[in-house]
């Protein structure tokens, strides 16, 4: 595969061609990487360690790539391979921790993170990911102790006293769990979590008003987080806002559609206001997740018979009876609908056996001694409130609110585990700088097409395989894909043979390289599509683009390499590099002065300088160009912002939201405050 690529190289001696094609595919594999390529990275991988298996590398960062793609036993594999070749990796340990928690082999992932330590003490994705192992485990003194070393780590680092709250928490501390929370939100107001457990708490002390306050703050943050509008709806409820609990439970259904909570307790509160059919359709879509879920088996006969669907209830309580056959409510509720009907004989039954248990009790034949006096005080207490726990049983329950055991995790922890792979970038990120390809991502949100007549006119040329698309939304390659582009290579360099002038057919096989992560051939055809046709533009876009990535890639290097021993590290990345971009731009600019996404593009270079009165001049003549164009004014929004006009910023990002940039929403919610 390679050799289709890299045929120059078969000039050399066969060792030095050995030593120069592992590094270039080692560098093409970790670009894919990077780029989240990560089924055609792993093909990369593959042939390094084919030809050098007696390297770390590939085999660690092939179990970056499997992580991700969710195969945790194949990255474990591959860790293992990696500590045997070299056991001095901290990440390899820490992804090799990781994949054993998602694999709930928390031993093993607690004696990863506690080795890792040894070689990097101070590292707080190791202590956070060792603190969460001990958490799943209920080792909570455990967890305590690495709560304290983080906190001498980081004393700033609000997650650290979320997770000592949390770990109160599962301990029954209330207090020493609200102390925590508010400490984290002295450190970080901004922090949706924060707010979130401190409203549990709350909600636990049954300050509802309160709770519900902190929930607020933390939708405002935090738009996208179905277990916050189902713990605000608890509040609400209690409060006897029905309509605004039941409002939050269909946000919550929006986001996570099969919450088995919103649709049970959505399903009761549309009952409570009569609306029976739609209440029906939630307690069906809890059978089909629960088949044996008896409450909301007999919650759906009741509003069945609400409805006049008296067979369909009679089928629910006969479900019911046979499973709880004393259970005296569903012998009353089935007497009721078989007289419906007219089945005399089946409701005399019914009532038959509700008057023999009546007489039962009368006559003694249930004892009550002291024992069972308490149990009865026991049940009415609990027949007051007005929730029951998930795997409460007790059918005489079936009315009530359900709330999520104590016994569960909070999900907010099960999934916040730091590492390589995992780290989430908290920072607000403009969008990304346009690309022409052949692969776009899906959407929820359909934005308006990309078009230049230039493009358009190329795409009817019959050159190029596929459509050729204006995108900053770009696609991973599926491994089909990949096979089809490196063929493609393959013709494309047949084509050039007979026709060695011509900038499309170069340009062509460019994209195909570029597409293969293959950065710096795709790069030498670009430049020589250039000198044969110094006005071919796409050509000049194309390569400030690849650049670009180049540049990325290498300072995210700089930042990596600190954690591998090779002693290797990336060439420092400055401005000037960042200037041979902005003049292939420059030169796209003067070629087609109509082209929106240069100006967009060079913008976007100029932002990462920080020049951001440039920015802001492009980011102008591209909304001048376009003024639907969602992109330009989300990030001129972000650039309005870092200079501080945070009203002039949130306008703009309310023009993105209105053309379909969601996100631009949760950044508006951010900045909103700091207006006021």
């Amino acid at each position: 595969m390679i050799r289709k690529i890299l045929t120059a190289l078969l000039l050399f001696p066969t060792f030095v061609y050995a030593q120069i094609n592992t590094e270039r595919v080692m560098t093409i594999a970790r670009n894919a990487l990077y780029f989240e390529d990560y089924v055609l990275s792993i093909q990369y991988f593959n042939q390094v360690i084919n030809a050098r298996p007696y390297l770390y590398e590939p085999y660690f960062f092939r179990a970056l790539a499997k992580i991700n793609l969710e195969d945790f036993q194949g990255a474990e594999a591959d860790c293992d391979a990696a500590i045997q070749r070299n056991p001095f990796v901290v990440g390899a340990y820490q992804v090799r921790g990781l994949a054993r928690i998602r694999q709930s082999k928390f031993d093993g992932a607690i004696e990863d993170y506690k080795k890792a330590l040894h070689y990097d003490p101070e590292n707080i994705s190791l202590w956070h990911n060792l603190t969460l192992s001990h958490i799943q485990k209920k080792d909570y003194d455990a967890a305590k102790e690495d709560l304290e070393s983080l906190m001498r780590v980081a004393p700033r680092y609000t997650r650290a006293y979320l997770m000592r709250g949390e770990v109160s928490l599962q301990k029954k501390d209330t207090v020493a769990a609200l102390n925590d929370f508010n400490k984290a939100l002295d450190l970080d107001k901004y922090d949706p979590d924060a707010w979130a457990a401190r409203a549990i708490v709350q909600l636990q002390q049954e300050k509802f008003a309160e709770a519900e306050a902190d929930f607020d703050h933390a939708i405002h943050l935090s738009a996208k987080n179905a277990g916050n509008y189902i713990n605000r709806a608890l509040a609400r409820f209690h409060q006897n806002n029905l309509r605004g609990a039941m409002n939050d439970y269909d946000l919550a259904l929006d986001i996570d559609p099969n919450n088995f909570i919103g649709h049970y307790n959505r399903g009761l509160l549309r009952a409570r206001v009569g609306d029976d059919n739609r209440a029906i359709e939630d307690f069906d879509f809890v059978v089909k997740m629960e088949p044996d879920n008896m409450m909301a088996i007999f919650n759906r006969g009741l509003l069945r018979a609400q409805t006049g669907d008296y067979r369909g209830a009679i089928k629910d309580y006969t479900t019911v009876i046979d499973q709880y056959p004393n259970f005296l409510a569903g012998y009353y509720q089935r007497s009721e609908a078989r007289k419906k009907i007219g089945d005399r004989k089946g409701a005399e039954q019914d009532d038959f056996k509700l008057i023999k248990t009546q007489l039962d009790k009368q006559n003694g034949a249930i004892n009550k001694d002291v024992a069972q006096n308490k149990q009865d005080e026991d049940k009415d207490k609990e027949e007051e409130e007005k929730t029951r726990k998930k795997s409460d049983k007790n059918m005489n329950n079936y009315r009530k609110i359900v709330i999520a055991d104590d016994s569960e995790p909070n999900q907010r922890y099960t999934s916040d585990y730091r590492g390589r792979v995992q780290d989430k970038n908290v920072n607000i990120k403009l969008e990304p700088m346009f690309a022409l390809t052949y692969y776009e991502k899906m959407s929820d949100v359909k934005r308006s097409v990309n078009f230049h007549k230039f493009i358009e006119d190329m795409n009817r040329s019959g050159i190029f395989p596929k459509r050729i698309i204006i995108t900053n939304m770009e696609s991973p390659l599926s491994e089909e894909q990949v096979k089809f582009h490196f063929a493609l290579i393959d013709t494309h360099t047949s084509a050039i043979v007979e026709d060695d002038k011509s900038a499309v057919k170069r340009f062509a096989r460019a994209i195909d390289f570029y597409l293969v992560q293959d950065f710096s051939s795709a790069v030498s055809d670009l430049t020589q599509s250039i000198l044969l046709d110094d006005k071919f533009y796409p050509a000049y876009f194309m390569r400030a683009l690849i650049r670009c990535k180049q540049l990325e890639y290498q300072k995210a290097e700089q930042v990596n390499d600190a954690d591998l021993p090779s002693g290797n590290t990336s060439k420092e990345v400055g401005a000037m590099d960042y200037e041979i971009v902005k003049k292939d731009l420059d030169k796209v600019i003067s070629l087609a002065p109509d082209f929106v996404y240069a100006y967009y593009n060079r913008a976007n270079i100029s932002a990462m300088l920080k020049d951001y009165r440039a920015a802001m001049a492009d980011y102008d003549k591209a909304i001048e160009l376009n003024p639907d164009f969602a992109d330009a004014y989300f990030n001129r929004g972000l650039t309005h912002i870092f200079l501080g006009n945070n009203k002039l910023g949130i306008s703009d990002l309310s023009k993105a939201g209105e053309l379909g940039i969601v996100s631009a929403y949760n950044v508006i919610k951010r900045f909103t405050e700091q207006t006021e």
